[in-house]
């Protein structure tokens, strides 16, 4: 995986028999998960240990070391190649992924900077243009950002960061964004 390693990832889906769509007889099928890294957003496709079920929103742990959930991976998996599960499955486990890690994307509010003369890292974020990113720059000035709950108080008509952050996280997954602020690949 290019240098970057998820060490844990969660649940989106499960398939104790294997793709519906693999042909081969269902003694040759592998089950599957189908899961995201909790800290690149890598999704992944996975082959669990026998008799290992899983749910989805399970975390599992795909690091170094003894695994005891995961067999092994299989590999990075594109997001057109999500089940139907796995895809409503996602925004929840982002949505809950950002409120767990709330301190790392306080800290893209309060560290982005410019990409260049005309455009800034906090305007990639949907909903965002020069108004916010001007209004969020000079607050930051102020005093640094503690929580989303500080950045919708302190900038005026500010969509919701929380979202703003999980909607620029599924178009980086759906690889359209020429930079990427929360995803690697």
């Amino acid at each position: 995986m290019d240098g970057i390693k998820e060490e844990k990832v969660v649940v989106l889906d499960f398939l104790p028999n294997g793709y519906p769509f693999d042909t081969r007889p269902s003694h040759l099928k592998n089950p599957v998960a189908q899961a995201i890294g909790k800290e690149h957003f890598v999704l992944l496709e996975l082959v669990p240990k026998k008799g290992v079920y899983l749910q989805p929103h399970e975390d599992a742990y795909i690091g170094e070391g003894k695994r005891d959930k995961i067999h092994h991976i299989i590999g990075k998996l594109p997001i057109s190649k999500l089940t139907q599960t796995a895809v409503s499955e996602l925004s929840f486990v982002i949505m809950e992924s950002i409120r767990a890690n709330e301190k790392r994307f306080i800290e893209f509010f309060n560290k982005s900077v410019p990409l260049s003369t005309r455009m800034h890292q906090l305007e990639l974020l949907p909903g965002l243009g020069k108004k916010h990113m001007w209004q969020i720059v000079e607050a930051r000035k102020e005093k640094e950002f503690e929580s989303f709950e500080d950045i919708r108080k302190r900038v005026k008509l500010m969509p919701d960061p929380e979202k703003v952050v999980q909607k620029r996280i599924l178009k980086e997954l759906e690889g359209k964004e020429k930079h990427n602020l929360f995803v690697d690949f």
